[in-house]
């Protein structure tokens, strides 16, 4: 007997061999649902729709929060992102470095967002810059009629300032008018070509992003797949088998991306491309899987913790159905 599931994800290449089925867990038949990552985290955390999904990192932690968390993740990450280059400054501001920012005022989609736990993990320890030394604002990026809601309930650390901003307001444009002094995001503001005001706050991004991953090891893990917890205890297998279909459809990814006969991309220059990543990487620069990402899981987690969102300091395990935590090994 087959079981039938949903999937909410965005199609990203590590997943396109999971949505036209040329991989196919075994004994499960997958209902892909390509949703950008907005509607699938909303429609998820709010109202679980899904039988598996993208979800983001923070959120999915989160949820942990609850006495009874709806979520068990496994050790697959569709997004990952280096963050520095997702800074923005005002240039009036008077930053010069990012020691400056104490004292200044940042824009943030959402406190509890992955990007953001990132950012100002980062700005701390790599930096001194507490996150009680500066203001946040709240709010979104660009204009809109639709107030930005959290998706999941958290609680604020009493020494950290955050203001959401006015009906009307958006970041984008408060950040060109030196309303606010930075923009830490996912997404880059529309300002930041259009407005002379705005720029990078590590306009060398790409070498302070290399330097940072070949001191620290991490490579921002965004994302996660997680199940339905109610759908995962009744069929605890799926768990392992989900997995072990992911990592075919990401060695397919792979293949795709090295191959060299023709330009299966739109990017001229797309094997230097890849040897600079390599350089810096190594070769399989994009890993899933449990052991080769603790790393990067317990700072997020340390980070997550210290900002007053996750309840109590979690250890990356607690985080994965059990049985994907080891390789089976003949």
């Amino acid at each position: 007997m087959v079981l039938r599931l949903s999937f909410a994800c965005w199609d990203y290449d590590r997943m396109k061999a999971i949505e036209d089925e040329r991989v196919r867990p075994e004994g499960i038949e997958l209902t892909f649902l390509n949703y950008r990552v907005e509607e699938t985290f909303f429609r998820q955390l709010r109202f679980q729709e899904f039988d598996i999904s993208e979800l983001s990192l923070s959120s999915y932690v989160l949820t942990l929060n609850q006495e009874s968390p709806p979520f068990i993740a496994l050790p697959v990450f569709p997004s990952r992102f280096f963050r520095h280059q997702s800074m923005y400054i005002n240039k009036n501001a008077g930053i010069n470095k990012p020691e400056d920012l104490r004292g200044k005022r940042i824009g943030i989609p959402e406190y509890q967002m992955t990007a953001a736990v990132w950012q100002r993990g980062i700005m701390e320890e790599e930096f001194g810059v507490p996150i009680n030394s500066v203001e946040f604002f709240t709010g979104a990026i660009e204009e809109s009629n639709e107030e930005r809601k959290n998706k999941v309930p958290h609680s604020i650390p009493a020494d950290v300032k955050v203001t959401a901003i006015k009906k009307g307001q958006n970041l984008s444009q408060m950040l060109a008018d030196g309303e606010i002094d930075a923009v830490f995001s996912a997404t880059k503001p529309s300002s930041f070509d259009t407005s002379p005001n705005v720029t990078h706050l590590f306009p060398n991004f790409k070498e302070v992003e290399a330097d940072y991953y070949k001191r620290t090891g991490i490579f921002p893990i965004m994302h996660i797949v997680a199940l339905k917890r109610s759908v995962y205890e009744a069929n605890p297998w799926i768990a392992k088998t989900l997995t072990k279909a992911f990592a075919k459809s990401l060695d397919i990814a792979y293949e795709a991306v090295l191959e060299r006969a023709a330009l299966r991309y739109i990017l001229p220059w797309l094997e230097h491309d890849i040897e600079q990543v390599q350089s810096v990487m190594g070769k399989r620069w994009w890993q899933d899987g449990f052991q080769e990402n603790r790393h990067v899981l317990d700072k997020f987690l340390e980070y997550s913790f210290r900002q007053g969102l996750a309840k109590r300091r979690f250890q990356p395990e607690e985080l994965f159905a059990p049985n994907t935590l080891e390789t089976f090994v003949v």
